[in-house]
C-alpha cells in the first residue's frame, strides 16, 4: 500500500547546479540536503521544505517537459508569488482548479513547477 510520496525528480542538464542551488534555495526557501556519496558522483542535488523533497538529477540530453510538474503546497500564496516576482521569477496565475488559488513558474533550466494553495482566498 502506497502511504506518502517520498521525493520528486526532476532532470538538469550537466553543470546547472549552481542554478539550480541559487533558485531552489534563496527564492523558494528550500534547504539543500546532501547526496549519498554513490549518487553524488552523478552530479544533481537535493532540496527539502519540511517533508517535500525535490531531486534534481543531471541529463545529458535534458529538455525540460512541457506538461510534467510537481505540485507543490504553500501557505500565504500572494506573499510567496511576490518573493518569486522579486527574485525575477516569471509568475503565471491560473484560475482554472475550483477551491484552489494558483500560479505556475519555471525554475532556471526549465522545469514547470505549480504553487497552490487549497482555498487560497481570493
Amino acid at each position: 500500500m502506497i502511504t506518502a510520496v517520498d521525493h520528486v525528480q526532476l532532470a538538469a542538464p550537466p553543470g546547472s547546479e549552481e542554478r539550480l542551488r541559487a533558485y531552489y534555495v534563496d527564492v523558494l526557501g528550500m534547504t539543500e540536503i546532501p547526496k549519498p556519496p554513490t549518487l553524488a558522483a552523478r552530479g544533481g542535488c537535493w532540496f527539502r521544505a519540511g517533508a517535500v523533497q525535490l531531486h534534481l538529477g543531471v541529463e545529458e540530453d535534458f529538455r525540460p517537459a512541457k506538461k510534467s510538474h510537481p505540485g507543490l503546497r504553500v501557505t500565504g500564496i500572494e506573499a510567496y508569488a511576490a518573493r518569486l516576482g522579486a527574485h525575477g521569477a516569471a509568475v503565471t496565475w491560473d484560475d482554472n482548479l475550483p477551491g484552489h488559488r494558483r500560479f505556475y513558474s519555471g525554475d532556471p533550466v526549465g522545469n514547470r513547477l505549480e504553487f497552490l494553495e487549497p482555498g487560497g482566498g481570493h
